[in-house]
């Protein structure tokens, strides 16, 4: 290999110092101007209103009900439950561990995403491209068709029809398609072929499916024929899904960007980037699905961040640094007034005060988390990727209160009364201990409810009986420090002020040789 000669040594010399300045000089710039490294900015737009959702039935005491309990109404329609992805769930009655299994559901085929839950039935996107329905009750499989050749998504479910999108509609095909059917019977209602592949769980609302795709487009189509109403072309593959709030769309990309569309026409409101990792010259990429909620937008990065955006600006609110990649999509509940769940490659499981990105608690999961965790009344449920398990901690400090060796990536979804966990390859329905498979009390139940509810009425009495003998013991010792120190206490009698040193307490014995002194009445 030739070596340079003497003038470009000496030119060489004087380029690799200025680049390394150069370099130096940028990131200093980025640091500056909100480069890498953690940013909390409260004063973003912040609506302290809660994030709603849908309630969720309440089961019945007794066995006995003249009404299927399936026919609940209940819907988990989409990725995330609600259009702002929050993952929440509320509940009236938390559910509590210990889950015992109902049914499974058996495979060979790896389950990335949850399924989505309408009337009676599941419907579950397996990532070999083929869509099940499975019985709530059951766990019995109703139909299955084969829609392509690779997925990785969770269907919509509305009024009748399941929505699938596919990152391979044939072997050999680097090109999907998106797919509606009838959710009684799996039959095609129609189906649109795509120019590239997309693995965005879709979104419905209003007659429209809103889903991306990895050449960057955005789709908007109309969900009785799949007709394109219109597009939007973003700076870097959609891999995520878009989140839905007033009338926002709200989605990052490949290119390092977030961005938010006016759901009518697709016309972009604002778009903003992150200056990520490596000195700050380069994004990361947004896999995870954004969360909305308190009007800010909330999402993941491999850059090993969690952004929040206010959701009117763009302007950056907050962000984390975690030590690792971020492709864990948020989870969003009102505890503590807002906080936000994200795990990361780092192992651990983050809570973030919602205005200002403060770390509240962090759960050491002890391996990879790379789906969303979901919030199910006040538990937060996550998988473990790399010990291919669920666990499941309290919403408001972080603590461990059950597991399962059964997980991977996203855990679950339900429907108030059941978990509906997602394996590695399985899918399995979990029920309360003491409930039937329909959600009510087994005889079992309603004594351990009994039992349960006395015991709470006597702690709760036991309480009011310590905290009356705490204050009766202060006022004992209060009055005897005044007659220590002769200090003399003023009270009205007889329209007249009086003021003496206390008198003594007034003590006694009660049966067993204990003695109780109380203060006396002036």
């Amino acid at each position: 290999m030739p070596r340079p000669s003497g003038g470009r040594r000496r030119r060489l010399v004087w380029i690799v110092p200025v680049l390394v300045a150069l370099l130096l000089a940028a990131g200093a710039v980025k640091v500056l101007t909100g480069g890498p490294g953690d940013v909390s900015n409260p004063g973003v737009e912040f609506d302290t209103a809660p994030p709603t959702a849908p309630t969720t039935p309440q089961p019945k005491t007794t066995s006995s009900s003249a009404k299927d309990p399936f026919d609940d109404g209940f819907e988990w329609p989409v990725y995330g439950y609600t259009k702002n992805r929050a993952r929440y769930l509320p509940l009236d009655r938390p559910l509590r561990p210990p889950f015992t299994l109902r049914w499974k559901v058996t495979g060979s085929i790896l389950l990335e995403f949850p399924p989505v839950l309408c009337g009676r039935s599941l419907f579950l996107l397996k990532n070999n491209g083929a869509l099940y329905s499975i019985s709530r009750r059951t766990g019995h499989v109703l139909w299955r068709v084969k829609l392509g050749y690779l997925a990785a998504a969770s269907p919509a479910c509305s009024h009748g029809t399941v929505y699938s999108v596919l990152l391979a509609r044939g072997k050999g095909i680097k090109a999907g398609r998106v797919v509606a059917v009838a959710a009684g019977t799996g039959r095609t209602r129609w189906s649109r072929k795509l120019p590239s592949r997309a693995e965005s769980s879709p979104l419905i609302d209003h007659g429209r499916l809103y889903f991306g795709s990895e050449d960057g487009t955005v789709y908007a189509l109309d969900s009785a024929n799949g007709a394109i109403v219109w597009t939007y072309k973003a700076g870097g593959a959609v891999k995520g899904a878009l989140a839905l709030d007033s009338g926002r769309l709200f989605f990052g990309d490949y290119g390092g960007q977030v961005t938010a569309l006016r759901r009518a026409d697709g016309k972009q409101l604002w778009k903003t980037g992150t200056s990520g990792g490596a000195f700050g010259l380069k994004s990361g990429n947004f896999y995870a699905t954004p969360s909305v909620a308190y009007g800010r937008v909330y999402i993941g990065n491999t850059d090993g961040f969690v952004y929040s955006f206010g959701a009117g600006s763009g302007k950056l609110a907050w962000r984390h640094k975690t030590g690792g990649y971020v492709y864990s999509s948020p989870a969003i509940s009102p505890v503590n007034g807002g906080t936000v769940y994200a795990g990361s490659y780092d192992g651990k499981l983050y809570a973030f005060d919602a205005r200002t990105g403060s770390v509240r608690w962090t759960h050491k999961s002890g391996g990879k988390i790379s789906g969303g965790p979901v919030v199910i009344g006040d538990l937060v449920f996550y998988s473990n990727l790399s010990r291919h398990s669920t666990g499941v901690v309290g919403a408001a400090n972080g603590k461990t209160v059950w597991s399962i060796g059964r997980g991977a990536f996203n855990p679950v979804i339900s429907d108030g009364q059941r978990i509906y966990l997602v394996g590695y390859t399985n899918l399995y329905a979990f029920g309360e201990q003491g409930r039937t498979a329909q959600g009510t009390l087994t005889d079992a139940g309603r004594v351990h409810r009994r039992n349960h509810l006395a015991a709470v009425a006597k702690r709760r009495h036991a309480r009011y009986v310590a905290r009356r003998v705490a204050q009766r013991k202060r006022a004992v010792a209060h009055r005897l420090a005044q007659r220590h120190r002769h200090i003399e206490v003023c009270f009205k009698a007889n329209g007249k002020t009086r003021c003496r040193i206390p008198k003594p307490p007034v003590c006694f014995q009660r049966a067993g040789g204990r003695t109780v002194c109380r203060a006396r009445k002036d």
